[in-house]
């Protein structure tokens, strides 16, 4: 039986998952503004108007006209907008100033990470997050820079003939043309960074950490990475989950 849909709106896609106990069981990743794709994965999942949604994301525009959509459908809609809807305590000086997505993630991490043990979490969509969580469960911040396609389309943008390439996890330096050159070069500079990062917290006072990934693009993280890391693809959505409630 559906208890519940999760919809996290990001800046790219809009991912729906639908829960089941006390889980995320099934997740769909769908465009932003497709009403009919909505409806497609509606019908698929057999959805009826009684069926309770909770909804965020860093996009408000979009997450706004998707709630619109399904209170049309007559659809119960619970909005998570800001720091102060989520279990979560944010040690930083503005929470508000947070994105949503990042706090959602931490919410999950303090759920599944040791108890003795901070966290830190990876989420690389269209921007990379690498964030830390402490033994408490207190979020610190962290750091944000570009992923993938946003490096990929930036070379292309500000010069007059590289490609926009995709990703590949096997590029390997060096590149034999432009179009590997740039792949194994976008492909060290998101990993470098990660690692950078992570090495940096771990070592200091933060050794002690369980580190996640999660994001469209964390599998080509989780796969280059030197650290343990696990993966967890449903990380955004367990924490609207559990912030909602559910």
């Amino acid at each position: 039986m559906t208890e519940a849909i999760v919809v996290d709106v990001g800046n790219t896609r809009i991912k729906w998952g639908r829960c089941a106990g006390s889980m995320v069981a099934e997740a769909a990743a769908l465009p932003p503004g497709d009403v009919e794709a909505w409806s497609k994965q509606w019908d698929a999942w057999t959805l009826t108007a009684n069926v309770p949604w909770i909804i965020a994301g860093v996009h408000p525009t979009r997450r706004d006209e998707l709630a619109a959509w399904l209170t049309k459908h007559g659809a119960p809609v619970k909005m998570l907008t800001t720091y102060r809807d989520l279990p979560l305590t944010v040690g930083l000086p503005a929470p508000g100033g947070v994105g949503i997505d990042r706090l959602l993630d931490a919410v999950a991490a303090n759920a599944r990470r040791r108890p003795d043990a901070g966290a830190i979490v990876v989420d690389a969509g269209s921007a990379v997050t690498v964030d830390y969580v402490d033994a408490q469960g207190v979020f610190r911040g962290g750091v944000i820079f570009p992923g993938f396609g946003l490096m990929a389309k930036s070379l292309h943008d500000f010069t007059a003939l590289l490609p926009v390439v995709s990703p590949d996890p096997q590029a390997m330096p060096p590149g034999q043309s432009t179009v590997p050159a740039i792949q194994a070069g976008i492909l060290a500079a998101v990993v470098g960074g990660v690692e950078r990062v992570v090495s940096e917290y771990q070592t200091t006072s933060l050794a002690n950490c369980d580190l996640f990934i999660t994001g469209g693009d964390g599998p080509i993280i989780a796969a280059s990475l030197s650290h343990r890391a696990i993966a967890w693809p449903e990380m955004t959505l367990e924490g609207i989950r559990i912030s909602g409630g559910r």
